[in-house]
């Protein structure tokens, strides 16, 4: 999850997936997708700013290997929206006010998507470092037992980028804009727009909150993060724990697939 300041409060960034697509057609979502193999690479843990492997591991309540979920959402919001989470030789966070240098990384963003470059090359010849430390692990969330498809997904946020601008990939994603949380979620009760459960769900949480500096103040004094795994109510109401009607949900399993 991607957010910002604005003079309405804070805003966040989100897509809305291709009509055509076969995973959630038309949904409004954060940026984000699967972990690739070079996600784990020692190559790229190397380049990173913040955790090591051990300690991004212990974070997420994993053995080993946990590095590479910060890296695959560098890498995703990178490839889905163009916004480039990493650091210059100098040290600072990469800003595109260079045309030329923009130009570069926009040539580098088609190619990784089409497969003829790996990321980590993108890295390497840019001599980037992954600016890890600007993510922060914010959630876990399980689908239900019964779904056809089912996933153990992390969800981060960074703030922005000064001197970048995000744009969708006109692919997997056919729009983006930058919105206040409520009012995405008041676009989602008239009709306006679909999301799914965990998103709908962090905006809730977000919209309470008028800065940046605010909601990172909170996330700093929250528990760590548990697994979140919603359930199917009898209605067929999806609930989350410690809503109503959670314990009482009877497990999705053999209810078919399940619709967020």
């Amino acid at each position: 999850m991607l957010i910002r300041d604005s003079e309405r409060g804070v805003e966040t960034l989100m897509l809305q997936r291709n009509f055509e697509s076969a995973f959630v057609p038309g949904v409004h979502v954060f940026p984000g997708g699967t972990l690739d193999e070079e996600d784990d690479s020692p190559a790229l843990h190397a380049y990173c700013d913040g955790p090591d492997d051990a300690a991004a591991s212990r974070m997420l309540g994993m053995g080993k290997g946990g590095l590479a979920y910060w890296i695959a959402a560098i890498r995703e919001l990178f490839e889905e929206a163009g916004v480039l989470l990493a650091r210059e030789p100098g040290g600072a966070l990469v800003s595109l006010a260079d045309e030329p240098k923009a130009a570069r990384l926009r040539r580098a963003r088609k190619e990784a998507e089409s497969g003829a470059r790996s990321f980590g090359s993108i890295v390497a010849a840019e001599e980037l470092r992954l600016a890890a430390d600007q993510l922060t692990y914010f959630s876990r969330w399980i689908t239900p037992e019964g779904a056809v498809r089912r996933y153990d997904t992390r969800f981060f946020y960074a703030v922005a980028p000064a001197d970048q601008v995000a744009e969708h990939d006109n692919r997997e994603a056919i729009a983006h804009e930058w919105a206040r949380p409520a009012d995405l979620l008041e676009r989602e009760a008239r009709g306006e727009c679909k999301m799914r459960t965990p998103t709908s769900h962090t905006l809730r949480r977000f919209a309470a909150f008028d800065t940046v500096a605010a909601l990172a103040a909170s996330v700093q004094i929250a528990d760590e993060p548990q697994a979140i795994t919603p359930r199917v109510a009898r209605s067929g109401r999806v609930v989350v724990p410690g809503e109503p009607g959670y314990e009482e949900a009877a497990s999705a399993e053999g209810r078919g697939e399940w619709k967020p």
